[in-house]
This record gives structure tokens, sequence and C-alpha cells, in this order.
């Protein structure tokens, strides 16, 4: 199945030139995942990869932490009236003694990973792994060439330009696991349904590395998936920076060149003594 793109005729403008072409877009269909049959939530993505999906979905939730805890994934056929399988519809089986999680309460967009949430301490899930403790140490050499090296595995971004990327490394920076999505939680959901499925939960020394802002759902999901480290080109929020504080994890924004913000866990980055300017410590944003 590759339905990632769809082709749409346009008309082009250039100065005052005009041309009619066919252009590729990033394609954004509704999934909804159920467990046990019930449905649990709706979410807009890009398709494929949509067990990792569902299955990243549930660690962020905390409902699963081992691939063992999932007994199938499977599409569900005759969505439709028809009785059509549309691939837009997943049923997951939890494993024998697996407590389902609690349906959302509304739809999820390609926007947003906390829709639906009933309050900020609902969202505030209890993690299954301790980052704080976990021995990560980065340079900011390495730190540095995550960008490109997360941008030349954007396959389907070269053709729309309208996808997120998340990406593992490893210490070294070495790629572990790329997904694209329209969705910035989407593709992270992805990479750690990717980690329960193979057996990789929890992700220890690795830094997960995030094409836009880093938002308070990816310190979450970081945080879920035992991810000690979360990289962004763009600024993190408020509440993102108190959480990743608050857990033991090393949250990097602005990240573009050389230059980046460290705005919690700064004690993983080996950085050279004396290369601070004595100021007050305010930092200038970047962007």
């Amino acid at each position: 199945m590759s339905r990632v793109t769809v082709r749409r005729p346009i008309m082009r403008i250039r100065e005052a030139a005009h041309t009619h072409r066919i252009d590729s877009l990033a394609a954004e269909e509704p999934l909804e995942i159920r467990v046990g049959g019930v449905p649990l939530t709706i979410t807009m993505r890009t398709p494929g990869d949509d067990f990792d999906l569902a299955a990243g979905f549930l660690v962020s939730e905390g409902a699963v932490g081992s691939a063992g805890d999932i007994a199938a994934i499977r599409y569900c056929a005759g969505a439709t009236r028809e009785g059509l399988n549309t691939y837009n519809v997943l049923d997951v089986r939890l494993a024998p003694g697996v407590p389902p999680p609690e349906p959302r309460n509304f739809y999820t967009t390609s926007s947003c990973g906390v829709c639906g949430k009933a309050s900020l301490e609902a969202v505030r899930s209890v993690a299954r792994w301790n980052v704080r403790d976990d021995p990560l140490e980065l340079s900011p050499a390495t730190v540095a060439a995550l960008p490109d090296r997360l941008r030349s595995a954007q396959r389907v971004f070269d053709r729309t330009g309208g996808l997120h990327a998340a990406g593992l490394f490893t210490a070294d920076g070495e790629p572990l696991c790329v997904r694209e999505d329209v969705g910035r939680h989407n593709a992270v959901d992805k990479l750690l349904g990717w980690a329960l499925r193979d057996g990789r939960l929890p992700l220890r020394s690795t830094v997960l590395m995030v094409s836009g802002r880093a938002s308070f759902e990816l310190v979450q999901k970081a945080v879920m998936g035992g991810v000690p480290a979360l990289a962004a080109v763009s600024a993190p929020s408020s509440l993102a920076a108190e959480l990743a504080a608050e857990e033991g994890l090393t949250l990097i924004g602005f990240l573009r060149g050389e230059s980046m913000n460290v705005y919690a866990g700064e004690k993983r980055l080996n950085v050279t003594p004396g290369t601070g300017n004595g100021s007050s410590g305010a930092v200038v944003p970047t962007g």
C-alpha cells in the first residue's frame, strides 16, 4: 500500500508567467485506532507505518511497554457500508491481563498530540522508565550534525515539502530509524512503535531529533519511550522545558548550524571548560 503522496493539478505562477502542472502533496487521511474492538481515538496522519503508529500511540499513553503487551494489530475489513477495507481503521488486541487505555474524548489533529485529554494531570502519564539517570553523553558537534542527517533521510519531503520528520540517533549520531508524517506527534509515535515492536524499549542512550518545534507532547513521548535527549530545530514551549527539567531529559532547541540552546539537562553536553562569556545567562533566541 502506497498512499503517502497525492498528485494534484495546479497553476504555478512565477513572476509574470504561469503554467499548469501536476504537483505532489503529502497525503493526510484519518486513522481510527480501536483496542479490542472499542474505538480509542482518531488521528489525522500520513498513511504508512500504521501499525507502528498505533503501537507507539499506546506507548505514549502508558498502556504498553513491550512487544509482548500487544497480541495482534490488524486493519478492520468492512469498514465502509459497502464492506470495503479503507485501511484507515486499525484494531489492536492487547495481551491477556493488559488493561486498555481510556478512550480519548475527541479526534487528534495532525498538529496536536494531546487533544481530548481531560486535564494537564492526565497528560502527565506515569513513565515506565527513568531517563534522569541515563548515562548518555553528547558532543555539541554530534548534535549539530543531526538536522542534516535527519533531512537526508526525508524521502517523501523531497517530493512534497509538507511532512514533519522524527529520527532516533545513537550518541555518536548514527541513525537508528527515521519516520515522516504530517503530524509531529505521529512521526514520533511511529518511531516509538517501531522500537516497541523491535524489542528496543526503553530507548536508552539515544537522541530524538524532530524537524519542528519541541512541544509538551513531544517531550512527554520521549520520556514515555525512555529517550534521554530531545533536539529540535525550533523553539520549545515553556511547558516542554518544565517537563524536561522535571523528568531529567536533555532538551535542545534552535538547533541550527553549530548553534543551539540547551533548556534542560545540560550536564549531558560535553562542552569545553572556560568557553562561557561570563554574561548574566540570558539567552537570545536564534530563530
